[in-house]
């Protein structure tokens, strides 16, 4: 496997090896299986895309983290996901999810 470009961590609320909390209650784990779609779809080269345990931001939930950015994004659903892809193809970030 090649170094990603692009790691998308997706919040899936684990906790003690069972998911758990806000992410997991408000369906984090279906952006997993579309991040990757799109990210095929749209021929974006070197995304990973990663389920992690609880990322501690609860009240905020579903979060997506991006690196090498470092980029922390909140409420996440479908529509924030393509603006996350989005904003990866540009180069930018997809401000209307940015976590303050």
């Amino acid at each position: 496997m090649d170094k990603p470009k692009h790691h998308i961590l997706v919040c899936c609320s684990y906790r003690q090896g069972t998911p758990q909390g806000v992410c997991h209650k408000k369906d984090s784990a279906n952006l997993l299986p579309y991040f990757e779609q799109e990210a095929d779809d749209r021929g974006i080269e070197g995304v990973l895309v990663t389920s992690t345990g609880c990322l501690k931001a609860c009240d905020n939930g579903p979060i997506v983290v991006v690196y090498p950015q470092n980029v922390w994004y909140k409420n996440v659903d479908e529509a924030g996901a393509d603006a996350i892809l989005d904003a990866i193809e540009a180069g930018g970030v997809a401000e209307d999810y940015l976590l303050a």
